[in-house]
C-alpha cells in the first residue's frame, strides 16, 4: 500500500513513462467543441480511453452523443471496437454527462509489469479515436 505522496508521485511517473514511449501531442480537451473532450483514465483495476460530453445543457449532450451513435458501426468496423455508449452517466460529483469508452480489465498504474500494456492500449485505443474525430468531426459539430 502507497501512502499518498508516494501514490502522487508513482502516478506522475506513470505519466511521464507514458509520454516518453509515445511522445505526441494528443486531441484530448483540443475538440473545438466546449466540454467535448478525450481522456485517459488509469486506476489500480482497469486502464479507459473515454469520450466524455459535458455539456450543461442536455439537449446539447444529447445531440452530440446521438452524433456519435449514428457513426457507431463505422466506429466499430473501422477504427475501434467494443466502445461502450452511456448516454447518461453519473459522476462520483452526481453530474450527468454522456459517455463513450472501451476499456482494460485487470491492469493498474502501480503495477510497473503493467505499465507497457496500458500505454500500448492507450496508444492503440485512442489514436483509433482521434482519427475517426478527425475524419468526421465536421459531422460531429454540425448540431444546430
Amino acid at each position: 500500500m502507497y501512502s499518498k505522496v508516494e501514490s502522487q508521485k508513482l502516478k506522475r511517473e506513470f505519466w511521464v513513462s507514458f509520454a516518453d514511449k509515445y511522445p505526441r501531442k494528443w486531441v484530448l480537451y483540443d475538440t473545438k467543441i466546449k466540454d467535448f473532450s478525450f481522456k485517459f483514465f488509469v486506476d489500480n483495476k482497469k486502464a479507459q480511453v473515454l469520450i466524455d460530453i459535458e455539456q450543461r445543457s442536455a439537449e446539447k449532450r444529447t445531440a452530440y452523443f446521438e452524433k456519435l451513435e449514428a457513426l457507431k458501426t463505422i466506429l466499430d468496423e473501422e477504427f475501434i471496437k467494443d466502445l461502450v455508449f452511456e448516454k447518461e452517466y453519473v459522476l462520483e460529483s452526481g453530474k450527468t454527462i454522456s459517455r463513450i469508452w472501451v476499456e482494460k480489465d485487470g491492469v493498474g498504474f502501480s503495477n510497473r509489469y503493467h505499465w507497457d500494456a496500458i500505454f500500448d492500449f492507450f496508444f492503440e485505443k485512442m489514436n483509433a479515436l482521434e482519427l475517426f474525430y478527425l475524419e468526421y468531426d465536421e459531422f460531429i459539430k454540425d448540431i444546430d
